[in-house]
This record gives structure tokens, C-alpha cells and sequence, in this order.
């Protein structure tokens, strides 16, 4: 037996998931397959959304703000530390789902698993730490009024999320939500909706009053529109492709907007770099989830005295990254999401050799998504993968002059979400942190953002906005002024 057994059902041999909406687990006339990109196979159906099922949850959502609006910041602290507890005590079956419906090895998905708890815990804490401010008429000369800045909810949030973390990015948006007193719709990313779809149950069994949180499946064709436009959505989060982000904020009309987009992070390589470091950690930040991730290194900038030692010593590296079936406990580089997304890959790599680059290792598509790990050297900025987000396991070498050029090439790119720099000089390092454009840059280790301690988030096509623990909290939240007037 199983807590989610009262989530799913068997029919023609297949399990077929239900979605949550105002606490009820239901059904619709028609369901989506999700696909194992281990291997093709169908690991369950969920349900297909139209427009009616995504206003009862606009709705729900709505009955219910005032009710989680109103609940106390301790209890919405403990709720989010049973939902941690029991998230643990059935981390077993999530880590199970996750490898099957995304593609993950099992130290992947078990370091999801781990990153989801201690963003519950860390919420839970935020949850009773959430602070306004008293500020002083004096500073206006007008010493008998004071002003109470205090904290509220938006009201409704709706929640966007990618393949890429299916579980971990949900808790991301869900958690700091419900910290600060909004309810939520989730949409997750069809490709692997069911850990999301597992998690809505994890949370009420944890006492989430019904209606605060709503999971619900469908292609974003039918409801991603309905749900973004929807009047009585208060604020988007969404995590996904810079094109999917500008149409949604094209929708989505007046609303708080956070997006975190696409990325296409810079690694500069200088002369003065630890090189075992700068080796490891590039290649680390490349093939990692098989560069399945935003924060990926997507474009190695190593100057011209150390390239052909640096080039080396990264074909050794790459080696060790054992490619293959996600299931073998060995791999660290499995399948892509889908064919689709390993095609887009090969289609950039095969442009690249058309204009001049070299595969120095790989560089072959399999069939069910899988693109091997693959070093491609001389990239330059006539490729398509010098400045496209690539999101596959391609170590993208560009050779340049110098430090100048290396910050002149990172900075051309339309994205800005994350950086880092390979160095001993401390006076480069910090200058480099200051002159390249993204959202957080990095010192001697590849971008990763971690559960949220520091902030993170993009600037022009990488989104807007920035996420983290309690800068999360802040987003989802608005200041409410008090002013007292005293008449004496």
C-alpha cells in the first residue's frame, strides 16, 4: 500500500494519475502519456486540462487566498515542516518516479530529493522570520506620524514549472508561497508532471487546507494561455525557455512577473588558473543532467596561451563521465528529455563543424534521446552554438586573445543569468565579477544555484526578477503601509 494509491488508478494496463483541484483528485475526458527517456516505454498517463478545469482551479485558488491569507505565519511554518517530514519518509517512491519520468540517475534524482527538503525546512524558518519596518514622520519634519510597512500576500501565484528539476523548481515556487500566506496553481512541465502531481498529495496529508494549492496537468497550449491571462492571477513564476517567458509575459497583462529564462553561461579560463580546478569544474558545469539545466556552462572562453594544455587535459576528463542507461548506477550522463530536444542538439553541433569547429570527442545522436557527452573545439562567434542555448552535453570550446576579449565575449550574449571565472589574480577575479552581466557570477567554481541561499535570476532574455529562500518570500509579497496620525 501507498499514500498515493488514491491518486491513480489502472486502466488497460496502464496507471493513470488524477490531478488536484480544491482538494479533490480528479479526472478528465481525455489524458496526456509521459514517456521514459530511458528507453520510450510509457511510465503512466496523466490528465489532459482544458479551459474549464483550469478555471475551477482559478477559482478554488481564489475561495481559498483569504483562508491561508489569514492563518497564522507558526502554522504555515509547521504545515511546511510536515510536508518536509513526509516528503522524506516517502522520498523512496519520488526518487523512484523522477528517474522514470525525467531521465535522471538515481544520484540525481536523490540530490533533488535532498535539495527539496531543505528548501521546505529553510521556508518553514522564513515563514515565521517575514519583517516590516517602522518609519518615522521626522525625516519629513512632520513628528506625529509614524508609518507600519508590513508584509502582505499577492493572492493568487501561479506556478510554472520545468522538466529540468520537476520536483525541486515546484518547491521552489510552492514553498516560499505558502510561507507568506498565497494560494497557488501549479502547472508542471508536461513531460514530468507526476512527481508534482505526488507532491500535491504529500501535501495534504500534511493538513494544507483544500483549494491553497492546485496541481494541474494539461499542454500549455490549452491552459498555459487561460491560466497566464486570467484576471484573478495575481503573479507568475515561471521557470523556462526565454521564448515561452516573453510570450507568457506578453499575456499576461497586469501581474507581478518572475522569470527565470534561458542561460548561456560563460566559463572564462585564464592563464593563471588552477587547471585541474578550471578543468573539473567546466566540465562538471557542462555534462552535469546531461547540460539539461539553466545554470549550465555553455561556452568555455580560455585564452590562447593555456588552450591547447586546457583542451587536453578536458578530453581526460570527459572520460570519466560515464554515458549511458540512466538506470545503471555507474551513468552520469544519460538521455535528454526527449528526440526532439537531442535533434536540437546534433542540429547545433553539426552547424558548428559546417563553419570551421572540431568534434574532439563525441558527438553522436542515439535514438531515444540520448546525445553523447562531446568536446567541440575552435567555436566561434559565426556558430550558432556560440550564442544559442545549447542544453545538452557539449563542452563548447572558444579560444580567445585575452582577459579583454573574453569579458567583450561574454557580455554579447543576449542572455545574463549566470557566469564564472577561472583564476588566482583576487583583482581579476573581482573585477571580472563586476564587469561580466548576469545575475550572479561565479569564483573558480562552475554556477550552480543551490537551494536558494543566495539569491539568483536573469537579466534580458535570461527573465527578470530573482529567487532564493527569502528573496522568494519577497517577491511573493507586498509591502501594506500603516500611517498613524497623532492630533495633539
Amino acid at each position: 500500500m501507498s499514500i498515493f494509491d488514491s491518486i491513480r488508478f489502472v486502466r488497460n494496463n496502464e496507471t493513470v494519475y488524477k490531478m488536484l483541484i480544491n482538494g479533490q483528485w480528479i479526472e478528465t475526458s481525455d489524458t496526456s502519456e509521459i514517456k521514459s527517456p530511458a528507453d520510450g516505454s510509457t511510465v503512466a498517463r496523466v490528465q489532459k486540462a482544458n479551459k474549464e478545469d483550469a478555471e475551477k482551479a482559478v477559482q478554488a485558488a481564489f475561495n481559498a487566498k483569504t483562508k491561508i491569507a489569514n492563518m497564522d505565519a507558526s502554522e504555515r511554518s509547521k504545515i511546511l515542516d510536515k510536508i518536509g517530514d513526509l516528503l522524506e519518509q516517502n522520498k523512496d517512491e519520488f526518487i523512484d518516479i523522477i528517474m522514470k519520468e525525467s531521465g535522471k540517475t538515481m544520484k540525481q534524482a536523490q540530490g533533488e530529493i535532498n535539495a527539496s527538503l531543505d528548501r521546505l525546512h529553510y521556508a518553514a524558518d522564513e515563514a515565521k522570520e517575514t519583517r516590516g519596518e517602522i518609519i518615522k514622520g521626522d525625516v519629513a519634519s512632520d513628528k506625529k506620524s509614524m508609518g507600519m510597512v508590513i508584509r502582505q500576500p499577492l493572492g493568487i501565484i501561479l506556478s510554472i514549472t520545468p522538466f529540468n528539476y520537476p520536483l525541486f523548481t515546484g518547491i521552489a515556487k510552492i514553498a516560499p508561497g505558502i510561507a507568506v500566506g498565497n494560494s497557488i496553481i501549479v502547472k508542471p512541465a508536461s513531460d514530468d508532471p507526476i512527481c508534482l502531481l505526488m507532491f500535491g498529495k504529500i501535501m495534504q496529508e500534511a493538513g494544507l487546507p483544500d483549494g491553497i494549492v492546485n496541481v494541474i496537468t494539461g499542454p500549455s497550449s490549452e491552459i498555459g494561455d487561460y491560466l497566464s491571462s486570467h484576471p484573478k492571477v495575481d503573479m507568475i513564476s515561471f521557470t523556462g525557455s526565454s521564448a515561452a517567458g516573453k510570450h507568457i509575459a506578453s499575456v499576461a497583462g497586469m501581474k507581478k512577473l518572475h522569470m527565470e529564462l534561458g542561460g548561456k553561461a560563460p566559463a572564462i579560463v585564464l592563464e593563471d588558473c588552477d587547471l585541474n580546478l578550471a578543468v573539473k569544474e567546466c566540465v562538471t558545469g557542462s555534462l552535469k543532467f546531461s547540460g539539461q539545466r539553466c545554470d549550465a556552462i555553455s561556452r568555455i572562453l580560455v585564452v590562447e596561451p593555456i588552450a591547447d594544455r586546457f583542451v587536453s587535459a578536458i578530453l581526460e576528463e570527459v572520460k570519466n563521465w560515464k554515458f549511458g542507461d540512466p538506470r545503471n548506477p555507474d551513468t552520469l550522463v544519460g538521455p535528454l528529455i526527449n528526440e526532439k530536444a537531442a535533434k536540437k542538439v546534433e542540429e547545433l553541433v553539426n552547424d558548428a563543424v559546417s563553419k570551421g569547429a572540431k568534434i574532439l570527442y563525441g558527438g553522436k545522436r542515439y535514438s531515444h534521446g540520448y546525445y553523447e557527452p562531446t568536446v567541440l573545439d575552435f567555436v566561434n562567434r559565426d556558430m550558432r552554438i556560440a550564442w544559442e542555448e545549447t542544453f545538452g552535453p557539449v563542452v563548447t570550446i572558444i579560444r580567445v586573445k585575452d582577459y579583454e576579449e573574453a569579458i567583450k565575449l561574454a557580455n554579447e550574449s543576449e542572455y545574463g543569468l549566470d557566469s564564472c571565472i577561472f583564476t588566482k589574480n583576487i583583482d581579476k577575479a573581482f573585477d571580472a565579477a563586476q564587469k561580466i552581466e548576469s545575475g550572479s557570477v561565479h569564483i573558480n567554481s562552475h554556477p550552480m544555484h543551490g537551494i536558494g541561499i543566495f539569491p539568483f535570476g536573469g537579466d534580458e532574455s535570461s527573465g527578470m526578477g530573482r529567487e532564493g529562500i527569502k528573496y522568494s518570500i519577497e517577491d511573493m509579497s507586498k509591502p501594506h503601509t500603516i500611517v498613524l496620525h497623532s492630533h495633539d
